[in-house]
This record gives structure tokens, sequence and C-alpha cells, in this order.
């Protein structure tokens, strides 16, 4: 007796159409995922309007209300009822998908929103007549006649109101705000010559929460601009300009110096060809340039732009835009890292200058009474003649003869305090001139505007550092042949790609050869890191170029090394300097890049101005 296989039907199942209600509604699960991708499409579009000026407006964090005011080209009567057709776009004519000039493309984004909410168009071209049109739930009405100026609006009321269950996905109203700021904070970066606000109608009450106005001049000159409004003053004064090209690949924007790191991820903004994006490989890429100067829970600020041919990468990756695809992501990858690494040692020894900020800060005068002005607060005559002769140089006082510089009284002051002679004509370079050595570990040095802290190991560590990074570059890392290889198993793929990258980690110092199947062969290893576990070392850099498509783990390993050994060969705490040997520390932290800050990311000098000095005592 056969048995029904409990997997086969009792009935065939029956293919059918879905319609275009349903279409749409599936289609906007994946562009429009929040409020904040909503805004994202409607600011875009009025960006490839050719818009000079962009206002948002939402309500109870774009829920219950979104509209985008610009000033474009607008949209003709009759391509009204098109425009809210899938797939039917003004951007391209189809014939060539990687040549993409403008942010949309696919012609998704206004079906969408109008499957699920209620949307109405209002627009206008130059010498005609306004119209709009209005659908809700996929059921669009007819066009009629508006009122407008100029350019188009677009209003999105009642968002998932036709798919409910997505409303039970978003986030509080607050956190849905916030999510829109952050997406058109991006696009007003990626747009420095177009005016951008942002206004909150919640409750009927109008708040203007983001408002920059168009930047003028050349290009670096209107991003400056655009990132100090956008990014704060802050990031503006500490950040850094990057130019670099390489085979057609233009890596340009800012980068924050070292010091000037976040505790998160929250200040980098990466954008490929004026798309704001967040690829892996250009964060990796990020963090891979500053892995040396950094600790692994501190994360760099900035906003880079690459641009190149449409044709070497691929921006059709996902319906929301946000990810891409390099045709040579080496390529893109190095540009970055080198870029990066070049602007930053151009910075020289720089540090931010909200160190000094918070120094002072930290620095609280002693709290003091109202002030009283009775004739007994007055010093005597007698009183004040003592005060002056305090004040007056040693010959003059006398404390020789007075015996208040004995032996005792040196021996007292000197664990504090070191004084040593003048080195004049050096408080006009950057460091200024060596005045004193406190606490054997920290150097006070007098400029032309004020003072210098240097904290002596740290700064003397980043020398060594660096001056040990030069010597490897020069002569190459020394390879130690193993008396047995090693043979690590491994996938197939793995290998494979591991032995692709042979060459560039034989010049690190590991030679590595394929022993058949997936086992690879290791014959050599940087003899600086001494015994390695070479199966573990090579799963490291498999996984990462898995992940990344490049591996930096063994120069990580080296650079390790190298920092403990700057460590223990530079400058301890404790140790007692002269006035030449802490100038000549002084002058070579000028001279060597990233002198900054030490190889944990933490400055190692900090500068107080003159001005904010007086203004803790009173004086201004």
């Amino acid at each position: 007796m056969a048995i029904a296989d409990p997997k086969i039907p009792d009935h065939r199942p029956v293919i059918r159409q879905l319609d275009e209600a349903a279409i749409n509604r599936i289609a906007a699960g994946e562009v429009v995922e929040r409020p904040a991708s909503a805004v994202k499409e409607l600011v875009e579009n009025a960006v490839d309007a050719g818009a000079t000026r962009i206002e948002v407006v939402v309500a109870d964090g774009g829920r219950s209300l979104i509209r985008v005011t610009d000033d474009g080209c607008g949209i003709a009567e009759p391509d009204l009822p098109l425009a809210l057709s899938r797939h039917a776009t003004s951007k391209i004519d189809g014939t060539d998908l990687l040549n993409i000039h403008s942010f949309g493309f696919r012609g998704e984004a206004l079906p969408s929103l109008g499957a699920v909410g209620r949307l109405t168009i209002t627009s206008r071209v130059p010498g005609e007549g306004a119209a709009m049109i209005a659908v809700a739930g996929g059921r669009a009405d007819p066009v009629r006649p508006a009122a407008l100026n100029a350019g188009t609006v677009v209003e999105l009321r009642d968002l998932f109101y036709a798919t409910p269950a997505r409303l039970k996905f978003l986030r509080t109203d607050r956190a849905e705000a916030q999510a829109v700021t952050d997406v058109v904070k991006r696009l007003a970066m990626a747009e420095p010559f177009v005016a951008f606000s942002l206004r909150d109608e919640t409750s009927g009450q109008s708040r203007e929460v983001f408002r920059v106005s168009s930047e003028t001049g050349d290009l670096f000159g209107a991003l400056h601009g655009r990132l100090r409004a956008v990014l704060g003053r802050e990031f503006s004064e500490n950040a850094v300009p990057v130019d670099a090209i390489r085979e057609g690949v233009h890596l340009t924007g800012y980068a924050a110096l070292p010091t000037y790191s976040r505790g998160a991820a929250v200040s980098q903004y990466l954008f490929v060809n004026g798309r704001p994006v967040r690829d892996k490989l250009l964060i990796g890429a990020l963090r891979g340039a500053y892995h040396d100067f950094l600790s692994r829970d501190r994360h760099p600020a900035a906003a880079l732009f690459v641009d190149l041919d449409p044709h070497l990468v691929d921006v059709n990756v996902h319906p929301a835009k946000s990810e891409v695809r390099f045709r040579d992501p080496g390529l893109v990858r190095g540009l970055i890292v080198s870029g990066l690494r070049h602007a930053l040692a151009e910075a020289g020894h720089r540090a931010s200058t909200t160190v000094g900020t918070e120094t002072l800060g930290a620095i609280r005068p002693e709290p003091v009474g109202p002030a009283r002005v009775y004739q007994m607060d007055r010093p005597s005559p007698g009183a004040r003649a003592m005060s002056y002769a305090m004040q007056a140089p040693e010959q003059e006082f006398g404390l020789q003869d007075r015996g208040l510089q004995d032996r005792g009284f040196a021996e007292a002051a000197a664990p504090s305090a070191r004084i040593e002679p003048e080195i004049t004509g050096s408080e006009h370079l950057p460091l200024g001139a060596a005045r004193a050595q406190v606490h054997e570990n920290y150097i006070i040095a007098q400029t032309e505007r004020g003072m210098v802290i240097v904290d002596q190991h740290a700064a003397h560590e980043r020398l060594v550092y660096e001056r040990l990074k030069t010597q490897m570059a020069e002569r190459g890392v020394a390879a130690q042949a193993l008396l047995i290889p090693e043979i690590v198993e491994m996938d197939q793929g793995d290998a494979a790609r591991i032995l692709e990258m042979a060459d560039e980690l034989a010049r690190l110092g590991l030679g590595v050869e394929a022993f058949g199947g997936g086992a690879i062969a290791v014959r050599e290893t940087p003899a600086l890191l001494g015994q390695v576990d070479a199966a573990a070392l090579l799963r490291d850099i498999a996984d990462e170029l898995a992940d990344l498509g490049t591996s930096a783990a063994v120069q990580t390993r080296l650079d390790a090394i190298l920092s403990r050994v700057a460590c223990h060969g530079s400058i301890r705490s404790g140790r007692q300097m002269r006035a030449e040997e802490m100038n000549a520390l002084l002058r070579e932290m000028e001279a060597t890049p990233h002198s900054g800050q030490c190889n944990h990311g933490r400055p190692t000098y900090v500068t107080l101005d003159l001005a904010d000095i007086e203004r803790l005592f009173g004086r201004r």
C-alpha cells in the first residue's frame, strides 16, 4: 500500500500575477524602510532636479508628515501620472546601467511611497501652469490644477497606513526624527552649493532643526565651509585636507587628527560619486589608515569623497542604493589608506585643539567669597614693602645672605620642579623653549602665545616608534627560515586567496607556497615576531581577505612589536632631563610626523594659550 508523501499537496499550486498595488507594497519594503528612507529618496530627487534650495518638514518623526519643497526644474503636467508608475524615470534611458550620474535611476521611490502612504505631488515647470496629483494606498486620483510659483512640493502623510504591520517596527518619534536629521546632514555635506533646511512641525509647533546656506568659492573651500556648518567648528579646526588621485580614482575630503577621535564610529561620512554610502570596504580602509594611531576602542572622524568613472563602480546593488561594488576594490582601498596617511603626515606634530580646551575645562580656580573693601583688609605700607622685596630678583633681595637657599631648601624643591637656564631664540618655534621639568615626567615650554606641557615618555615613545618604522621600510623585514616547514590545512577558497597575495606577504617576511589541495606550506616567518603560530596567523589573514578583500594582520603584528620596543626604549618617567635634552626633544617632535599623539592615540602635549590662562586668573 502506497503512503502519500506529506510534502506533496492535494492540489497543484497556481501561479498568479500580483496586482500593481501588491507589487508596489512589496517594493516599498526594500526602498522605504523608515521615514528617513522616504526623506532620502525625496531629497535626492530634488537634488537631481537641479534645486538650489531644499526645505524638509516632518512631524511625529515623519510618521504623520514628510514634506519636501524644492526650486528645481519641476515635473510637467502630462508626466505626473507617469511619475507614479514603477520603473519610470527621467534619469536614465536604460541603455547603460553603469553610466549613472544622478542619485536616483530605478524609478521606484514615488510609486513605493504612494503604495504605503498618502502622497501628493504639486509641481510647475517654467512657462506652464502648476498641477498636482494625489495617490493613497496605490490608488491615484486624476491630475488637477494647483497653485505654485516654481519647483516641486512632495507631501507624504500617514506613512505605512496601508501596511500597518510596518509601523510596529518603527522606533520612537525622537529616534526616527534623529535618523531624518542624519540623512539631511549627509546629503547637505554631499551638496555644499545647495541650501538645506529641516523643520519639525509636531503638534502644530514649528521648530527649526537644521539649516545651512549655500556655499560659494571653489570645491575645497565650499566643502570646508559646509563641514564646519554641519559637523561643527571643532571638526573643521582639527581636520586636515585630503587630496589624492590614482589611476582615475580621486579621493578628497577632510580627516580629523588622531587626537580628535571618537568612542564610536558616529563621525564617519563616506561618499562615492557624491552619493552617501555605508560601504564595508571603505569603512575598513578608513580604520586601516588609522590603525597605527588609535587604540581599538577609539574611532576616527572623517568626511571622504571618492570620485571615479561610473563604469568602475556598481551602485545598483540594493534598491536603497546605500551599498556599492567597485570593479577594483584593492585600488580604492589602497588609495584611501595611502591618501589618509600622507595627509596625516603633512599635519606634522599637530594635536587637536580640543586637548587644550579639555585641559582648561578641568582646571578650576579656588572658590572665593564676595569681594570686600574694608580698610582693615588693605595691606599696611610695611607689608607692601615686604611684598615688593620678596618679588625682587635674587641678587637684590640677598637670599644667599639670609640663608634661605641652604642645602635642605634646595633638596626639598628638587622633586617637584627643576628650573633650567633659559634657552633664548626658541619661543617663536611651534613647541617653544623648555623652561622646566615637573614630576620628572612633564616638560613645561614657553611659546610666543602661551605654554606647552609635554609628556616626555609618550613623546619620545612616538619618536622612537616612527624611527623604527622608517628603518623597517628602508631595510625590509628580516625573515626567519623554519627548519621544518609548517603545513596548514585550510579551505581551498581561503588557501587560494592567501596564495594570490603571496608576494605581498613575502615582503613582510612571511613565506608561503602551495602544498596541494587546500594545504599551505609556511617556510618563513618574520624574525621580529619570534615564535609564530602559523596556522592561527594564516586563518586571521584568510578571514580578513574574505571580509575586506585585503589583510593587514602581519603588518599589524609587526607594528605592535615595534610599538613595544619603542615603549621600552624611550625616555622613562622619573628621569631628570637637562635643558638641552628637553629642547632637543621638542625640536625632534616638530620635525617628526604624527608626534602629536602616542602609539595609542593619546596626546603627547597640551597647548595652553596665554589668553585662556589669564582668563582663569580673572585677568580678562
